[in-house]
């Protein structure tokens, strides 16, 4: 499942799976570099890192699986801190179904 975010001031869409990330499951860190997430790659690196070191690398795979979990979640909170809004109403029911936003809350920016 897939939700559109839109930033009111830009114009910028950005659209983020919500859920399980395959792509941090399957490639670490590299998924926030590929968004533009500096802060989250930098930390899933430097854990990858400094785990894989004792581990002979299995820390890091490890790593890789448990920010597999939640990494699509704090992105999306991330981007609604920024700013961010829901495109449209089927959107913002996702976002209230996964509880990134309240359901009394009409965050959807309006389509021409």
């Amino acid at each position: 499942m897939h939700v559109n975010l839109v930033n009111p001031t830009t114009n910028q869409v950005k659209q983020t799976k919500v859920g399980f990330s395959w792509t941090t499951f399957f490639f670490g860190f590299w998924p926030a570099l590929f968004r533009g997430d500096w802060l989250w790659f930098f930390v899933q690196l430097a854990i990858e890192v400094f785990v894989g070191i004792f581990t002979f690398g299995i820390g890091a795979a490890i790593s890789g699986i448990v920010f597999s979990f939640f990494y699509n979640k704090i992105y999306i909170n991330e981007l609604l801190s920024k700013g961010y809004k829901a495109t449209d109403t089927s959107d913002e029911r996702i976002l209230v179904s996964h509880g990134f936003i309240a359901n009394n809350h009409h965050t959807a920016t309006p389509t021409n």
